[in-house]
């Protein structure tokens, strides 16, 4: 039996191909050339051969002809850990963000990791390496590293996404966190609060030194000092959000001279700690107003609505593989680039003026 070089082993033995073949009236190769190069055949034998995919209804096995051509159609997902995130959506929405615009582009989605453990980070990084995929973007984490081998290394075009990551050669798409939170606390002064608790991530991590940095711009324009801030939280992941806000809870019930304005750097917090404080019987906005970070969609069912900064994921889902398909398409790959899009503050019902003094 003559074996064909033209075709891949894992479409020969498909009886699909035979069949558009047959009704095209053409050769098995020439079917697989149409599929795979469609410059090497002639525009009226490929018309035949499309017409006839259609008929049939025949789909070609793209990860066969990716191997063919040498090129993985395949681009890798680096979660900074579980998918879940609490009430926060961030995650998924930039993942269906993202999956939609490489569809456009002719590319798949691969979720590399579950969770960032060593295992994770040699099975990334064995992708990596091998060749199975064509670029990656990372989203909020730092690059894998496991004895001696780094992502940095692969020779894969790479995009950082909600992570600033362009001073170390990556492009990087991030929205304005720092000066988001500066106008927001800028806002809370104008309705008259002086005293502020800030509900923090962990201590170090770049969404949270960006943050609370635009909470120190806002009191300094204002002529606050620090002081009129207190910090709790610092130590727990974001993906113990609820768990953040429960102990914030608690430092503000120990506080003597209780802050009015809260600000949370993610909805999980905001939500578990307005449920914690109005069974202390406090009322928010009444007594206190609350402020979040994300824009979940459930902080407008919350109790009272939520108000929260907004991410705009389906732009940057859409602005990093934008940036990732430059990289790949370029042979001269330039200076990374930092691509900021800016959030929105959505004002609900948990965020008025402050509270009159007795």
């Amino acid at each position: 039996m003559k074996n064909n070089k033209d075709m891949p082993v894992e479409e020969q033995s498909g009886p699909l191909m035979a069949d558009v073949a047959r009704l095209a009236g053409v050769a098995i190769s020439t079917v697989s050339r149409a599929l795979a190069n469609p410059g090497r055949v002639n525009e009226k034998t490929r018309l035949k051969i499309d017409a006839a995919a259609k008929q049939l209804g025949y789909t070609p096995n793209a990860m066969a002809r990716s191997l063919r051509v040498g090129k993985s159609n395949i681009i890798m997902i680096i979660l900074p850990g579980s998918l879940y995130y609490g009430v926060s959506q961030i995650i998924p929405q930039v993942l269906q963000s993202i999956n939609k615009a490489l569809i456009q582009n002719g590319y798949h989605l691969m979720i590399a990791n579950l969770d960032r453990d060593e295992m994770s980070e040699r099975h990334i990084l064995d992708l990596a390496f091998s060749g199975t995929v064509r670029g990656a973007i990372i989203l909020s984490s730092k690059l894998p590293e496991v004895d001696g081998r780094s992502l940095a290394n692969a020779g894969l075009p790479i995009v950082s996404m909600l992570l600033d990551m362009s001073e170390a050669g990556l492009p990087s798409v991030v929205t304005n966190d720092r000066e988001a939170v500066r106008e927001v606390t800028a806002e809370l002064i104008r309705l008259g609060h002086r005293r502020f608790l800030y509900i923090a991530g962990p201590e170090g991590n770049y969404h949270d030194v960006e943050r609370y940095a635009g909470v120190l711009e806002a009191f300094r324009a204002a002529g606050l000092t620090e002081e009129a801030v207190t910090r709790s939280g610092g130590q727990l992941d974001y993906q113990e959000g609820f768990e953040i806000g429960v102990q914030a809870a608690a430092d503000f019930a120990r506080l003597a001279d209780r802050p009015t304005a809260v600000i949370a750097t993610s909805d999980d917090m905001a939500i578990s700690f307005i449920s914690r404080v109005q069974g202390m019987g406090l009322n928010v906005p009444g007594d206190l107003s609350v402020v979040s970070f994300d824009g979940s969609p459930v902080c407008a069912f919350s109790s009272p609505p939520l108000s929260t900064v907004e991410q705009p994921v389906d732009e940057m889902g859409q602005a990093a593989v934008d940036m990732l398909m430059e990289r790949i398409d370029a042979t001269d790959k330039g200076m990374a680039t930092r691509h900021v899009i800016p959030s929105r503050l959505i004002r609900r019902e948990s965020f008025a003026l402050a509270p009159a003094t007795v």
